[in-house]
Protein backbone atom coordinates (compact mmCIF):
# COMPACT_ATOMS: atom_id res chain seq x y z
CA UNK A 1 0.00 0.00 0.00
CA UNK A 2 1.61 3.18 -1.14
CA UNK A 3 1.75 5.85 1.47
CA UNK A 4 -0.68 8.48 -0.13
CA UNK A 5 -3.43 5.19 -0.03
CA UNK A 6 -2.27 4.45 3.84
CA UNK A 7 -2.77 8.18 4.71
CA UNK A 8 -6.37 7.65 3.18
CA UNK A 9 -7.59 5.18 4.51
CA UNK A 10 -6.40 6.45 7.99
CA UNK A 11 -8.82 9.37 6.82
CA UNK A 12 -11.54 7.93 5.93
CA UNK A 13 -11.68 5.39 9.06
CA UNK A 14 -11.74 8.43 11.20
CA UNK A 15 -14.15 11.11 8.88
CA UNK A 16 -16.09 9.00 6.75
CA UNK A 17 -17.03 5.20 9.11
CA UNK A 18 -19.93 5.60 11.19
CA UNK A 19 -21.35 2.71 13.37
CA UNK A 20 -24.77 2.42 13.82
CA UNK A 21 -28.24 1.69 12.24
CA UNK A 22 -28.52 2.80 8.89
CA UNK A 23 -30.70 2.45 5.79
CA UNK A 24 -28.88 2.74 2.23
CA UNK A 25 -29.59 3.84 -1.11
CA UNK A 26 -30.12 0.64 -2.27
CA UNK A 27 -33.11 -0.12 0.20
CA UNK A 28 -30.84 -2.28 2.14
CA UNK A 29 -30.06 -2.25 5.78
CA UNK A 30 -26.56 -2.10 7.69
CA UNK A 31 -25.14 -1.77 11.00
CA UNK A 32 -22.17 1.04 9.75
CA UNK A 33 -22.09 3.72 6.95
CA UNK A 34 -19.39 5.21 4.86
CA UNK A 35 -20.07 8.78 3.66
CA UNK A 36 -16.79 9.18 1.39
CA UNK A 37 -17.58 13.12 0.61
CA UNK A 38 -16.63 13.92 4.02
CA UNK A 39 -13.19 13.19 3.17
CA UNK A 40 -12.87 13.52 -0.27
CA UNK A 41 -14.41 17.19 0.40
CA UNK A 42 -11.98 17.47 2.97
CA UNK A 43 -8.80 19.10 1.68
CA UNK A 44 -6.17 17.02 2.35
CA UNK A 45 -8.57 13.73 1.78
CA UNK A 46 -9.12 15.43 -1.75
CA UNK A 47 -5.44 15.64 -2.08
CA UNK A 48 -4.81 12.07 -0.68
CA UNK A 49 -7.79 10.48 -3.17
CA UNK A 50 -6.21 11.95 -6.41
CA UNK A 51 -2.46 10.85 -5.38
CA UNK A 52 -3.66 7.68 -4.87
CA UNK A 53 -5.75 7.00 -7.78
CA UNK A 54 -2.88 8.18 -10.10
CA UNK A 55 -0.60 5.43 -7.92
CA UNK A 56 -2.62 2.87 -9.02
CA UNK A 57 -3.07 3.79 -12.40
CA UNK A 58 0.86 4.24 -12.57
CA UNK A 59 0.54 0.41 -10.63
CA UNK A 60 -1.89 -0.96 -12.96
CA UNK A 61 -0.25 0.89 -16.17
CA UNK A 62 -3.58 2.44 -17.31
CA UNK A 63 -3.45 6.00 -19.17
CA UNK A 64 -6.74 7.03 -19.09
CA UNK A 65 -7.19 10.40 -21.06
CA UNK A 66 -10.08 11.38 -18.88
CA UNK A 67 -11.49 9.99 -15.20
CA UNK A 68 -15.37 10.48 -14.85
CA UNK A 69 -18.25 9.12 -12.60
CA UNK A 70 -21.63 9.55 -12.09
CA UNK A 71 -23.10 12.76 -10.17
CA UNK A 72 -22.61 13.53 -7.13
CA UNK A 73 -20.23 10.97 -5.54
CA UNK A 74 -17.78 10.64 -8.07
CA UNK A 75 -18.11 14.53 -8.51
CA UNK A 76 -15.08 15.75 -5.83
CA UNK A 77 -13.16 12.87 -6.94
CA UNK A 78 -13.13 13.22 -10.61
CA UNK A 79 -11.72 17.00 -9.41
CA UNK A 80 -9.19 15.40 -7.37
CA UNK A 81 -7.92 13.20 -10.20
CA UNK A 82 -7.50 16.04 -12.52
CA UNK A 83 -6.11 18.24 -9.93
CA UNK A 84 -3.77 15.57 -9.03
CA UNK A 85 -2.43 14.58 -12.88
CA UNK A 86 -2.05 18.45 -13.24
CA UNK A 87 0.32 18.88 -10.27
CA UNK A 88 2.03 15.38 -10.67
CA UNK A 89 2.67 16.76 -14.53
CA UNK A 90 4.24 19.89 -13.31
CA UNK A 91 6.81 17.91 -10.99
CA UNK A 92 7.48 15.45 -13.35
CA UNK A 93 7.77 16.77 -17.08
CA UNK A 94 6.10 13.85 -19.03
CA UNK A 95 3.56 12.79 -16.55
CA UNK A 96 -0.12 12.54 -18.40
CA UNK A 97 -3.00 14.85 -17.85
CA UNK A 98 -5.93 13.11 -17.00
CA UNK A 99 -9.24 15.73 -17.78
CA UNK A 100 -12.56 15.13 -15.87
CA UNK A 101 -15.97 14.66 -16.55
CA UNK A 102 -19.30 13.81 -14.74
CA UNK A 103 -22.16 12.25 -16.56
CA UNK A 104 -25.71 13.31 -14.87
CA UNK A 105 -28.19 10.78 -13.96
CA UNK A 106 -30.42 12.12 -16.33
CA UNK A 107 -29.89 14.20 -19.85
CA UNK A 108 -30.42 18.21 -19.72
CA UNK A 109 -33.78 19.85 -20.81
CA UNK A 110 -32.53 22.73 -21.32
CA UNK A 111 -29.10 24.08 -23.41
CA UNK A 112 -27.38 21.17 -24.90
CA UNK A 113 -29.32 19.02 -23.48
CA UNK A 114 -25.80 16.61 -22.54
CA UNK A 115 -25.82 13.80 -20.27
CA UNK A 116 -21.69 14.33 -19.92
CA UNK A 117 -19.91 17.94 -19.23
CA UNK A 118 -16.63 18.23 -19.63
CA UNK A 119 -14.07 15.83 -21.62
CA UNK A 120 -15.64 13.61 -23.96
CA UNK A 121 -13.87 12.76 -27.01
CA UNK A 122 -15.14 9.36 -29.39
CA UNK A 123 -13.22 6.09 -28.79
CA UNK A 124 -10.80 8.17 -25.90
CA UNK A 125 -9.82 5.77 -23.03
CA UNK A 126 -10.95 6.84 -19.50
CA UNK A 127 -11.24 5.48 -16.17
CA UNK A 128 -14.62 5.28 -14.05
CA UNK A 129 -14.86 6.45 -10.67
CA UNK A 130 -17.38 6.34 -7.72
CA UNK A 131 -17.00 6.69 -3.89
CA UNK A 132 -18.97 3.70 -2.72
CA UNK A 133 -19.71 0.34 -4.77
CA UNK A 134 -22.68 -1.45 -2.64
CA UNK A 135 -24.89 -2.67 -5.69
CA UNK A 136 -22.77 -0.86 -8.24
CA UNK A 137 -25.76 0.72 -10.01
CA UNK A 138 -23.68 4.31 -9.94
CA UNK A 139 -20.98 3.17 -11.63
CA UNK A 140 -22.39 0.91 -14.32
CA UNK A 141 -24.78 3.72 -15.46
CA UNK A 142 -21.30 5.93 -15.69
CA UNK A 143 -19.89 2.90 -17.66
CA UNK A 144 -23.01 2.98 -19.90
CA UNK A 145 -23.34 6.40 -20.23
CA UNK A 146 -19.36 7.25 -21.09
CA UNK A 147 -19.51 3.85 -23.58
CA UNK A 148 -22.67 5.74 -25.18
CA UNK A 149 -20.62 8.84 -26.12
CA UNK A 150 -18.14 6.73 -27.69
CA UNK A 151 -15.45 6.86 -24.95
CA UNK A 152 -13.65 3.01 -24.42
CA UNK A 153 -13.93 2.55 -20.71
CA UNK A 154 -10.58 0.42 -19.86
CA UNK A 155 -11.20 0.55 -15.66
CA UNK A 156 -13.15 1.35 -12.82
CA UNK A 157 -12.74 2.46 -9.65
CA UNK A 158 -14.27 3.15 -6.40
CA UNK A 159 -12.54 4.14 -3.10
CA UNK A 160 -14.58 1.74 -1.26
CA UNK A 161 -16.06 -1.72 -2.50
CA UNK A 162 -19.31 -3.20 0.44
CA UNK A 163 -17.94 -6.53 -0.92
CA UNK A 164 -21.83 -6.86 -1.54
CA UNK A 165 -23.01 -10.46 -3.36
CA UNK A 166 -24.34 -8.62 -6.52
CA UNK A 167 -21.55 -5.27 -6.86
CA UNK A 168 -18.47 -6.50 -8.05
CA UNK A 169 -19.90 -9.29 -10.44
CA UNK A 170 -22.66 -6.53 -11.78
CA UNK A 171 -19.82 -3.97 -12.64
CA UNK A 172 -17.17 -5.95 -14.02
CA UNK A 173 -20.11 -7.67 -16.51
CA UNK A 174 -20.76 -3.97 -17.68
CA UNK A 175 -16.75 -2.82 -17.48
CA UNK A 176 -16.80 -6.25 -20.54
CA UNK A 177 -13.36 -6.80 -19.69
CA UNK A 178 -11.61 -3.79 -18.58
CA UNK A 179 -10.69 -4.68 -14.72
CA UNK A 180 -12.57 -3.10 -11.39
CA UNK A 181 -10.51 -1.77 -8.29
CA UNK A 182 -11.67 -1.06 -4.99
CA UNK A 183 -8.74 0.85 -3.61
CA UNK A 184 -10.65 -0.58 -0.16
CA UNK A 185 -13.21 -2.79 1.15
CA UNK A 186 -15.37 -1.69 3.74
CA UNK A 187 -13.81 -4.26 6.26
CA UNK A 188 -10.40 -2.61 5.82
CA UNK A 189 -11.75 1.02 6.76
CA UNK A 190 -14.19 -0.88 9.73
CA UNK A 191 -10.53 -2.32 10.88
CA UNK A 192 -9.04 1.14 10.77
CA UNK A 193 -11.96 2.93 12.24
CA UNK A 194 -11.89 0.38 15.31
CA UNK A 195 -7.99 0.21 15.58
CA UNK A 196 -7.95 4.40 15.84
CA UNK A 197 -11.16 4.00 18.11
CA UNK A 198 -9.07 1.94 20.36
CA UNK A 199 -6.42 4.65 20.93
Amino acid sequence: MTDHRAQLLQLLARLSFKLGDFTLSSGGKSDYYIDCRTTTLHAEGARLTGLAVLDLLREKDLAPAAVGGLTLGADPVVSAVAIASASRAQQQPGSPLIHGFLVRKAEKAHGTARRIEGFCEQSAPVLIVDDVCTTGASTIAAIKAAGAAGMKVIAAVCLVEREEAKGRPAVEDACEGAPFFALFTANDVRAAHIAQSAK
